[in-house]
């Protein structure tokens, strides 16, 4: 993919679906712009063939040239690029481990199960087209898909009797998922539902989310469909494909499950990754604490 191309699919995701004001974008715009017109200058053109070594290289170069908070917001403005066209197109993203200053990171934004329970409820699955909506948020949250694994997923990666999916990830590294108890019954009348759409000539055959005109699904259908699903519940934040995913990990980690369990879930190559959502394990490992030792438990004189 053409990193020009891939700027301008950004520049217009954020400008409609993140809410930034004009001159955060026109930011944005500016310090991606520069980062490519370099790459550009090293005889790279393709996102695939960006490394970390020349991004490094790039961050070096420029080091000396901004204050460090504005080096740290460049850092940020090429995470969330690269972090975007790995999201949508499955990519590897080069720039994971580029090291921004701690008082810049902030949480992941998820939703609360509550949060969860209200966006599904808003489906009416006798009606078929909210059936397929509701079995496409369905599996990302439920089975802590990136968007661009959900709209790939193949019918024959999906069993339903052993309740386990096959998800082929970054750098085609193949997982397995549990489906969860809950999702099976859905994911059963979706299937019946998508037998009856599917054309004999279509030649999407193979894809497990596919629409009444026998159409394969795509990352802007369900950008979109959660934006249009959101506005009809409480729910005040911005919610994207990758927070029902973020909202997905949280989840599991408030429920007992390990770091290194929720690595292997989430295909997360660098335990690093998933370190993001240290503070989770953090509170519940005070919580335990708090519950179970002794000491915590005596009352203070």
């Amino acid at each position: 993919m053409k990193l020009s191309a891939a700027l301008i699919e950004y520049i217009n995701y954020i400008s409609i679906h993140e809410g930034y004001s004009q001159k955060t974008i026109k930011s944005y715009s500016r310090e991606l712009k520069s980062y490519i017109d370099y790459l550009s200058n090293n005889n790279i053109s393709n996102v695939e063939d960006v490394t970390f070594e020349i991004i490094s290289e790039y961050l070096y170069s420029i080091n000396d040239s901004y204050a460090s908070s504005s080096l740290n917001h460049i850092k940020t403005s090429i995470r969330t690029f690269h972090r975007f066209i790995d999201d949508r197109y499955n990519i590897n993203n080069p720039a994971s481990n580029i090291e921004v200053h701690k008082s810049l990171k902030s949480l992941p934004v998820y939703l609360t199960v509550d949060e969860i329970n209200e966006l599904m409820a808003t489906f009416n699955d006798d009606d078929p087209k909210d059936l397929y909506h509701h079995a496409i948020l369905e599996t990302i949250y439920g089975m802590g898909l990136r968007v661009s694994e959900c709209v790939n997923l193949k019918l024959n990666e999906v069993n339903l009797d052993t309740k386990i999916i096959r998800v082929k990830g970054k750098g085609s590294k193949i997982r397995m998922i549990p489906v969860p108890d809950g999702s099976i019954s859905l994911m059963k009348k979706y299937l019946n539902i998508r037998s009856i759409w599917l054309k004999s000539s279509s030649s999407n055959k193979p894809y497990f989310f596919i629409n009444h005109l026998s159409k394969r699904l795509n990352t802007v259908y369900v950008e979109r469909l959660i934006d249009r699903t959101v506005t009809k519940t409480s729910i005040k934040k911005h919610v994207t494909p990758h927070k029902l995913r973020h909202s997905y990990a949280t989840h599991l980690l408030e429920g007992g499950a390990d770091l290194r369990t929720v690595q292997e879930l989430l295909g997360h190559e660098d335990i690093s990754t998933t370190e993001i959502y240290t503070h989770v394990e953090e509170e519940r490992l005070k919580n335990i604490y708090m519950q179970c030792h002794p000491l915590a438990k005596k009352e203070k004189k």
